[in-house]
Protein backbone atom coordinates (compact mmCIF):
# COMPACT_ATOMS: atom_id res chain seq x y z
CA UNK A 1 0.00 0.00 0.00
CA UNK A 2 0.78 3.53 -0.12
CA UNK A 3 -0.14 7.25 -0.03
CA UNK A 4 -0.57 8.94 -3.17
CA UNK A 5 -0.88 12.79 -2.84
CA UNK A 6 -2.44 14.40 -5.98
CA UNK A 7 -1.96 18.03 -5.72
CA UNK A 8 -1.80 21.18 -7.76
CA UNK A 9 -3.95 24.71 -8.13
CA UNK A 10 -7.67 24.46 -8.23
CA UNK A 11 -8.58 23.11 -12.17
CA UNK A 12 -5.80 20.89 -12.43
CA UNK A 13 -7.83 17.85 -11.75
CA UNK A 14 -6.37 16.73 -8.53
CA UNK A 15 -9.91 15.27 -7.65
CA UNK A 16 -10.90 13.61 -10.82
CA UNK A 17 -8.49 11.81 -11.31
CA UNK A 18 -7.40 10.75 -7.92
CA UNK A 19 -11.11 9.62 -7.65
CA UNK A 20 -10.17 6.95 -10.79
CA UNK A 21 -6.73 6.09 -9.83
CA UNK A 22 -8.81 4.87 -6.23
CA UNK A 23 -11.05 3.35 -7.60
CA UNK A 24 -8.64 1.57 -10.15
CA UNK A 25 -6.39 0.18 -7.42
CA UNK A 26 -4.69 -3.00 -8.11
CA UNK A 27 -5.08 -3.58 -3.90
CA UNK A 28 -8.24 -5.18 -2.05
CA UNK A 29 -8.97 -1.70 -0.41
CA UNK A 30 -8.76 1.98 -1.47
CA UNK A 31 -9.56 5.13 -0.41
CA UNK A 32 -10.02 8.83 -1.80
CA UNK A 33 -9.59 11.71 0.51
CA UNK A 34 -10.42 15.14 -0.22
CA UNK A 35 -8.95 17.31 1.46
CA UNK A 36 -11.38 20.60 0.76
CA UNK A 37 -13.76 18.81 2.72
CA UNK A 38 -11.61 19.23 6.14
CA UNK A 39 -11.61 22.89 5.54
CA UNK A 40 -15.57 22.54 4.99
CA UNK A 41 -15.69 20.69 8.77
CA UNK A 42 -14.61 24.37 10.35
CA UNK A 43 -18.13 25.76 11.80
CA UNK A 44 -16.41 28.97 13.22
CA UNK A 45 -13.49 31.15 12.49
CA UNK A 46 -12.70 30.08 9.38
CA UNK A 47 -10.36 31.84 7.00
CA UNK A 48 -10.30 31.05 2.79
CA UNK A 49 -7.22 29.00 2.71
CA UNK A 50 -5.16 31.53 0.55
CA UNK A 51 -5.61 33.98 2.91
CA UNK A 52 -3.41 36.16 5.13
CA UNK A 53 -4.29 34.27 8.91
CA UNK A 54 -3.44 30.75 7.83
CA UNK A 55 -0.23 30.67 8.06
CA UNK A 56 2.09 28.30 10.75
CA UNK A 57 0.48 26.99 13.68
CA UNK A 58 -3.02 28.18 12.14
CA UNK A 59 -5.89 26.87 10.71
CA UNK A 60 -4.12 25.67 7.35
CA UNK A 61 -1.64 23.77 9.30
CA UNK A 62 -4.48 22.05 11.83
CA UNK A 63 -6.22 20.94 8.56
CA UNK A 64 -3.21 19.61 7.31
CA UNK A 65 -2.53 17.42 10.12
CA UNK A 66 -5.64 16.35 10.00
CA UNK A 67 -5.68 14.74 6.77
CA UNK A 68 -2.18 13.61 7.34
CA UNK A 69 -3.84 11.56 10.11
CA UNK A 70 -6.33 10.18 8.04
CA UNK A 71 -4.18 8.88 5.52
CA UNK A 72 -2.27 7.25 7.88
CA UNK A 73 -4.73 5.30 9.82
CA UNK A 74 -6.35 4.38 6.40
CA UNK A 75 -3.11 3.69 5.37
CA UNK A 76 -2.35 1.39 8.53
CA UNK A 77 -5.93 -0.13 8.08
CA UNK A 78 -4.43 -1.72 5.17
CA UNK A 79 -5.96 0.40 2.20
CA UNK A 80 -4.01 1.96 -0.44
CA UNK A 81 -4.67 6.28 -0.18
CA UNK A 82 -5.29 9.27 -2.64
CA UNK A 83 -5.12 12.11 -1.76
CA UNK A 84 -6.36 15.10 -3.25
CA UNK A 85 -5.38 18.64 -2.50
CA UNK A 86 -3.59 21.57 -2.83
CA UNK A 87 -0.48 20.50 -0.93
CA UNK A 88 2.39 22.36 -1.70
CA UNK A 89 5.86 21.75 -0.82
CA UNK A 90 5.32 24.48 2.01
CA UNK A 91 3.00 21.42 3.60
CA UNK A 92 4.75 18.80 2.79
CA UNK A 93 6.89 18.61 6.00
CA UNK A 94 4.05 16.65 7.86
CA UNK A 95 3.88 13.90 5.24
CA UNK A 96 8.11 13.28 5.66
CA UNK A 97 7.69 12.59 9.04
CA UNK A 98 5.54 9.71 7.97
CA UNK A 99 7.62 8.70 5.33
CA UNK A 100 10.42 8.47 7.99
CA UNK A 101 8.33 5.77 9.96
CA UNK A 102 8.40 4.16 6.78
CA UNK A 103 4.94 4.84 5.21
CA UNK A 104 4.78 4.72 1.01
CA UNK A 105 4.14 8.05 0.10
CA UNK A 106 3.89 9.65 -3.41
CA UNK A 107 3.84 12.79 -4.50
CA UNK A 108 2.43 14.14 -7.93
CA UNK A 109 2.14 18.09 -8.44
CA UNK A 110 -0.27 18.22 -11.31
CA UNK A 111 0.29 21.40 -13.69
CA UNK A 112 -0.62 22.03 -16.26
CA UNK A 113 -0.49 25.63 -18.10
CA UNK A 114 -1.73 28.54 -16.19
CA UNK A 115 -4.66 28.85 -19.19
CA UNK A 116 -5.66 25.53 -18.73
CA UNK A 117 -6.01 25.77 -15.37
CA UNK A 118 -7.77 29.18 -15.18
CA UNK A 119 -10.30 27.89 -17.59
CA UNK A 120 -11.09 24.26 -16.40
CA UNK A 121 -11.25 26.20 -12.50
CA UNK A 122 -13.91 28.95 -13.64
CA UNK A 123 -16.14 26.86 -15.75
CA UNK A 124 -17.00 24.60 -12.90
CA UNK A 125 -19.38 25.31 -10.28
CA UNK A 126 -18.39 27.48 -7.52
CA UNK A 127 -18.82 26.12 -3.70
CA UNK A 128 -19.77 28.24 -0.88
CA UNK A 129 -16.67 27.61 1.57
CA UNK A 130 -14.07 28.33 -1.38
CA UNK A 131 -15.27 30.91 -3.60
CA UNK A 132 -13.12 31.38 -6.49
CA UNK A 133 -11.59 33.93 -8.64
CA UNK A 134 -9.38 34.40 -12.17
CA UNK A 135 -7.17 36.01 -9.46
CA UNK A 136 -6.94 33.36 -7.01
CA UNK A 137 -6.63 30.71 -9.43
CA UNK A 138 -3.61 32.52 -10.79
CA UNK A 139 -2.11 33.03 -7.53
CA UNK A 140 -2.85 29.46 -6.21
CA UNK A 141 -1.50 28.41 -10.00
CA UNK A 142 1.58 30.53 -9.57
CA UNK A 143 2.58 29.47 -6.11
CA UNK A 144 3.08 25.92 -7.93
CA UNK A 145 5.76 27.07 -9.99
CA UNK A 146 9.13 26.92 -8.44
CA UNK A 147 8.99 23.57 -6.75
CA UNK A 148 12.59 23.12 -5.50
CA UNK A 149 13.70 19.41 -5.19
CA UNK A 150 9.98 18.65 -6.01
CA UNK A 151 9.81 19.75 -9.54
CA UNK A 152 10.64 16.02 -10.57
CA UNK A 153 6.98 15.43 -9.26
CA UNK A 154 5.05 18.22 -11.68
CA UNK A 155 3.16 16.46 -14.07
CA UNK A 156 2.06 19.17 -17.17
CA UNK A 157 -1.74 17.81 -18.45
CA UNK A 158 -2.04 20.36 -20.76
CA UNK A 159 -3.74 19.20 -24.02
CA UNK A 160 -4.45 15.47 -22.15
CA UNK A 161 -7.51 14.10 -21.42
CA UNK A 162 -8.72 13.20 -18.08
CA UNK A 163 -8.03 9.32 -19.58
CA UNK A 164 -4.56 10.14 -20.77
CA UNK A 165 -3.28 11.98 -17.49
CA UNK A 166 -4.72 9.01 -15.35
CA UNK A 167 -3.06 6.64 -17.68
CA UNK A 168 0.47 8.36 -17.34
CA UNK A 169 -0.08 8.81 -14.06
CA UNK A 170 -1.21 5.14 -12.95
CA UNK A 171 1.65 3.89 -14.95
CA UNK A 172 4.46 6.03 -13.03
CA UNK A 173 2.90 5.36 -10.01
CA UNK A 174 3.19 1.32 -10.52
CA UNK A 175 6.78 1.76 -11.44
CA UNK A 176 7.06 3.33 -8.09
CA UNK A 177 7.56 7.11 -9.52
CA UNK A 178 6.81 10.11 -7.08
CA UNK A 179 8.01 8.80 -4.15
CA UNK A 180 9.22 10.99 -1.50
CA UNK A 181 12.18 10.37 0.52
Amino acid sequence: MRIVIISGSPGTGKTTIAEILSKNSTYEKSVHIEVDCFWQFIRKGYILPWLSGCDVGNQNDVVINAVVASAKAYYKGGYDVFVAGTIGPWFIEPWLKIVQKGVDVRYIILRPSEETTISRATKRAQRDFFPLNTEAVKNIWHSFTNLGVYEANAVDTTGQTVEESVALIGNMINENGFRIV
